[in-house]
């Protein structure tokens, strides 16, 4: 699902543009880089943080055929993976870099990744680190909570539209 888009615009009133172009095997230390400073803080708070596990992880589990890399005017800004699950996809390894977060950036990314999975009546899974300010960017684009533990919280998106194209 990673393939190339236009530059768009994160909202009418945000100038900044950004695009999907599809990963290739050299993004992926770039990548692992942005996972370790993004992830520090919640993975610290959990006990978890290592620092070469975390970067260690993500090279070992990266698929270059189902990330895209996010480019913010001309600049990488971070990654998002969509891989084929069970029963429709895996929303995996969503990162941007802090300076753009909370900026409409992620929402914007998102809501493309979505219109695509609903347009294939797919549902969507993905899980995010328990306290972690990403479950309310979730949340907000109806993502519901499907299991957790102490570590993890897993979390179900069904399509917006029934078969037939039909809210």
């Amino acid at each position: 699902m990673s393939t190339s888009m236009q530059p768009r615009p994160i909202s009418p009133d945000r100038p900044t543009q950004w695009a999907l172009r599809s990963a290739e095997p050299g993004d992926v230390e770039a990548i692992a880089e942005l996972r370790a400073t993004v992830l520090r803080a919640d993975l610290q708070r959990l006990g978890r943080f290592d620092e070469h596990r975390v970067r260690q992880r993500f090279r070992d589990s990266f698929s270059s055929d189902h990330t895209s890399i996010i480019v913010a005017d001309g600049d990488f800004a971070g990654c998002v993976t969509l891989r084929p699950g069970e029963d429709g996809w895996w929303l995996e390894h969503f990162y941007l870099a802090p300076e753009l977060q909370g900026q409409g950036l992620g929402s914007a990314v998102l809501r493309t990744l979505l219109e695509r999975t609903d347009a294939e009546n797919a549902t969507v899974r993905l899980n995010v680190l328990q306290g972690s300010a990403a479950r309310r960017l979730y949340e907000r684009h109806g993502f519901t909570v499907e299991t957790q533990d102490p570590i993890d919280i897993f979390m179900v998106r069904q399509p917006a539209f029934a078969p037939g194209g039909k809210p």
